[in-house]
């Protein structure tokens, strides 16, 4: 895989780049956008983001059940070497520093724990991720607790797609709870039904 990068922007408060990814299989693989402030980031309070039960039953996702969802049940996933290591191999990502007893958790899989932010409070059918906008706030370690906290931040129609944007916050469970990222995550739940054409049997 090749990456390569170019700053797109750059003001007083903000630099900004676009990064991409290809490999010599698939060609271009990944774009991201990339926002570094001037400053310290804005602290996240983890207070605003509390703990929840998850659905003992998930109910089906609706427009009119996620526009009333107050706080979102929190999954939670111990970040242990077994998972690091089946994460890895998924993503395949050899770097070293997300080897080891005392490694960095990926950062991708933080968007993973915002998928289960969604399917793990509802019943979704086929779905699409539209975009994830991550502000990470501080590395969490192998065997450490992500909690992902949130609330529906919007939901919202589209062309006939039905889409939820999802206000998160993955929490390191120690005593003190510390954030990890915060991530505001959008998906299309709900496709537009599609008309068959073909000649009834």
């Amino acid at each position: 895989m090749t990456v390569t990068g170019d700053v797109t922007g750059r003001n007083a408060r903000t630099a900004n780049a676009r990064v991409a990814a290809r490999t010599e299989a698939e060609g271009d693989c990944g774009l991201a956008e990339v926002t570094l402030p001037a400053g310290s980031p804005t602290p996240a309070n983890v207070a605003m983001y509390p703990k929840a039960p998850l659905p003992t039953e998930r109910p089906p996702a609706s427009r009119e059940l996620l526009s009333h969802v107050d706080v979102l049940g929190t999954p939670e996933t111990t970040y242990d070497a077994d998972v690091a290591a089946a994460w890895l191999e998924k993503v395949g990502d050899p770097l070293p520093v997300y080897r080891g007893p005392r490694a960095w958790v990926h950062p991708a899989f933080y968007l993973d724990q915002a998928n289960r932010a969604l399917d793990r409070n509802v019943r979704v059918g086929p779905w699409i991720h539209v975009e994830s906008r991550v502000r990470h706030l501080g590395g969490a370690r192998i065997g450490e607790t992500l909690q992902t906290r949130g609330r529906v931040r919007s939901v919202y129609e589209r062309r006939g797609r039905e889409y939820v944007e999802l206000d998160l916050l993955i929490v390191a469970a120690d005593e003190r709870p510390r954030p990890v990222a915060h991530v505001v995550h959008t998906a299309i739940f709900k496709l537009p039904a599609v008309e068959s054409t073909a000649p009834a049997c």
